[in-house]
């Protein structure tokens, strides 16, 4: 899916209004919203969402089905990364109460194990670097072949920006997908992060791309961005043709650049999702962090019925999340059934 795509409205449209033209074009062609559409979207009054939310979750359930992909990640090197990234408390920038550490591979085969045992179909090896060294790909080798001796789960990877020789090693290694976010729009890039620039983010998800790993981009919703960027964000996303785009909000951190920053408005978090549903209505669009203080203990019903089709269970990397028995409890209650690896989940 492109920006490009003709969204010429078809006769008898009601052009007037941006819901009922996505309706036309999204719901029943299956063409995302261009960047123009999608703040339109994102301007509505908040009395129209709970329109908006049905028609995203329509989208949904049309051009992706009712299957819900359920994931667990774990930090295999946390704190002590020498980027800037204004949001995150891994930065060894900031006097943020985060510090360097690493997980060794029994600990992390038993994550594995643990994720597995949620119905997960990944499990996402992540390291606070700005790229991976010789150690860390070490580990990261050690880690997967341990973790494929004992679970049968399709690991993830996120190592931060690699060169091409880093590419053919992790799609080697049989890595499934490999997740690297562009973060915000790439108008606003500048202001979250000074140590390393959004080109060279794009590089390395056209490498992954290219290596035929899936490509897993998204980013946080929240960091000072106008809306207007927040449309060139899906349309970004929507150019890269990602398999998977993970929306999380910004949790501010004490002690980073954005510690004082305020949580998202709930109403304006969902109007999100659902804008970033009808400029992607094929893509996995996976709750990710910042969901629980953005959006309260209701949020991830109000996600999934909204558009969202996958989640992360369990902790991030330094902020809690939900139990992972929670999701699933409300899955079942929603009849949205756990995307399965195999049989055996």
């Amino acid at each position: 899916m492109t920006t490009t795509a003709d969204t010429t409205a078809p006769a008898g449209a009601d052009t007037s209004d941006i819901l009922a033209l996505a309706r036309e074009q999204v719901l029943e062609r299956g063409e995302g919203l261009t960047q123009e559409q999608v703040l339109q979207v994102l301007q509505l009054d908040d009395e129209r969402l709970t329109e908006l939310m049905q028609l995203a979750h329509d989208v949904r359930m049309r051009w992706c089905g009712p299957e819900v992909e359920v994931e667990g990640i774990i930090s295999l090197k946390t704190g002590g990364c020498p980027e800037d990234c204004h949001f995150c408390s891994q930065s060894g920038l900031f006097a943020s109460p985060v510090r360097s550490a690493w997980i060794d591979i029994p600990s992390l085969v038993e994550a594995a194990k643990q994720t597995a045992k949620t119905g997960a179909t990944e499990f996402c090896i992540v390291a606070a670097v700005r790229g991976p060294d010789k150690r860390l790909m070490s580990q990261v080798a050690a880690g997967i072949e341990a973790i494929r001796n004992e679970v049968d789960i399709q690991i993830a990877c996120s190592l931060g920006m690699l060169t091409q020789e880093q590419v053919d090693e992790l799609a080697a290694m049989g890595v499934h997908r490999y997740n690297h976010n562009l973060e915000t729009a790439r108008s606003h890039f500048p202001n979250v992060v000074t140590t390393h620039t959004w080109e060279e983010r794009w590089g390395t998800l056209r490498m992954v791309r290219d290596a035929g790993m899936e490509v897993c981009c998204g980013g946080i919703l929240g960091m000072g961005e106008t809306l207007e960027q927040r449309a060139e964000f899906a349309a970004d996303l929507a150019a890269l043709e990602p398999d998977e785009v993970p929306l999380n909000f910004l949790n501010p951190r004490p002690g980073t650049p954005f510690g004082d920053l305020d949580v998202l408005p709930a109403s304006e978090a969902l109007k999100s999702v659902a804008a970033f549903r009808l400029a992607l209505p094929r893509t996995i669009l996976r709750f990710a962090g910042g969901r629980e203080i953005t959006l309260g203990d209701l949020g991830a019903k109000q996600g999934i019925l909204g558009g969202i089709n996958a989640v992360i269970v369990g902790n991030y990397l330094t902020t809690l999340g939900r139990p992972a028995e929670n999701d699933l409890d409300l899955l079942a209650d929603l009849s949205m059934p756990i995307k399965a690896l195999n049989d055996t989940l």
